[in-house]
């Protein structure tokens, strides 16, 4: 088995392998300013996406162009969030070299989709292909290739912790080969609850004190998980951005059974109030003692840009940030400098500002204990920003362990 490491080695962003230049596992996208994408020529016969993620899917419908039609399998829950990403890309950047793919090629993929299940294995591109419930955001999957001679897992984006939405991956399928995520392998959290309870009790008190709540939250996955803890602890909320029409999606039937407790999802849903931005209802809810959960996530765009000019200049006011920010970010600039450019004006925030991490990687912990079960077999590491350190730290616990360089090809 030929192994080329197109995106997402040595890097978070633009995921991709090519197996024997005839099967692709994720085709995604750097969401960086350029973006950047995939690099290298592929033509395959298959795609199989582990997630509905932009780094892990958002070039996919690039691979459609011209004649090319590769089947593309995924679970039901991957490829509508695939679609609501890039509708969204085409809409932001269409037409543009920040776009990879055309509206054509975006229309094709429904013609090429096949869905499926966990532990149901299929055969693509001459290889026989199992998913298993990765933890990650619903839909998410760990894939194994197997081609008769070895075993390849690639984990894609996992978590071992529960969260609201979605149980700790417990698959341990056996591999010759495991390719691993690694973000945070550096990063031990403290407990889910314990972060969760912090939380909540932090947006109680503000509100408590008269003051306002902007929670922003990546619309896929985030904005779902906090619903659900607003509504675990009786915290009225209002929800604004891409994160109403993916919780939509996710309570749609066919994805229903991707939740650890769809019944949870719906009265958190039922809890919250979908804003739609008419008529100044933004500026409207912002005077209100309430929590706002709103894209985006970093702060670089969505109804964040609302909220927060309207809210920043009170410190009974807070921004609780629910996950990583990226350098460069305007969630970043704010939790290090105090100030923040949004719209393009930098502006001075004093609302307290507060960080919270609900990420639904792996931490430390998370790695450690799911490569326990791969002690020896072989392992790329790969999707980090410190993937050689992780590497030599596996490898002095005996592990043989390897970082692939971006354009790498193994033979396994």
């Amino acid at each position: 088995m030929d192994v080329r490491f197109l995106g997402g080695a040595g890097e978070i962003g633009r995921s991709a392998l090519c197996i024997d230049e005839t099967l692709v596992l994720d085709f995604g996208m750097d969401s960086g300013n350029p973006p950047s994408f995939p690099i290298g020529d592929v033509d395959p016969a298959a795609v199989v996406v582990s997630h509905g993620h932009l780094d892990h899917v958002g070039s996919v419908p690039a691979l459609l162009s011209g004649d090319a039609r590769p089947e593309i399998h995924w679970t039901p829950p991957t490829y509508d969030l695939t679609m609501v990403l890039a509708r969204d890309t085409l809409k932001l950047h269409g037409g543009s070299y920040d776009c990879p793919f055309t509206e054509a090629e975006l229309a094709r993929v429904a013609e090429v989709s096949e869905t499926h299940g966990y532990e149901e294995s299929f055969e693509a591109a001459g290889y026989e292909i199992t998913f298993f419930d990765a933890g990650h955001v619903p839909g998410s999957a760990h894939v194994l290739v197997d081609d008769g001679d070895t075993r390849l897992l690639y984990t894609g984006d996992f978590h071992t912790e529960e969260q609201r939405l979605l149980a700790g991956t417990t698959a341990r399928p056996d591999a010759d080969v495991v390719v691993c995520e690694s973000t945070y392998s550096d990063v031990t959290r403290p407990p889910r609850e314990e972060i969760e309870r912090e939380f909540a009790e932090s947006l109680r008190t503000t509100i408590w004190e008269g003051g306002t709540v902007i929670v922003p939250a990546f619309g896929i996955g985030r904005t779902q998980e906090v619903l659900c803890i607003c509504e675990a602890y009786d915290l009225e909320c209002y929800v604004d951005g891409m994160g109403k029409r993916v919780t939509e999606l996710f309570l749609r039937d066919r994805n229903r059974e991707f939740l650890r407790d769809p019944e949870l999802l719906r009265r958190a849903r039922a809890n919250a109030r979908f804003v739609d931005g008419r008529d100044g209802q933004r500026e409207r809810i912002a005077e209100q003692n309430t929590v706002i959960v709103t894209t985006s996530g970093m702060l670089h765009g969505g109804p964040a840009m609302t909220y927060v000019p309207a809210i920043r200049a009170h410190p009974t006011n807070k921004i609780a940030m629910t996950g990583y920010q990226v350098e460069g970010t305007p969630g970043r600039d704010l939790l290090e400098t105090g100030s923040a450019e949004i719209d393009g004006r930098v502006m001075p925030v004093s609302a307290r500002v507060e960080q919270y991490d609900f990420s639904a990687h792996a931490d430390r912990e998370g790695l450690d204990a799911f490569l326990e079960s791969y002690g020896d077999t072989r392992v790329l590491v790969n999707h980090g920003d410190r993937c050689a350190a992780f590497t030599d730290e596996l490898r002095a616990d005996g592990y043989d362990a390897t970082a692939p360089d971006l354009g790498a090809r193994l033979e396994l």
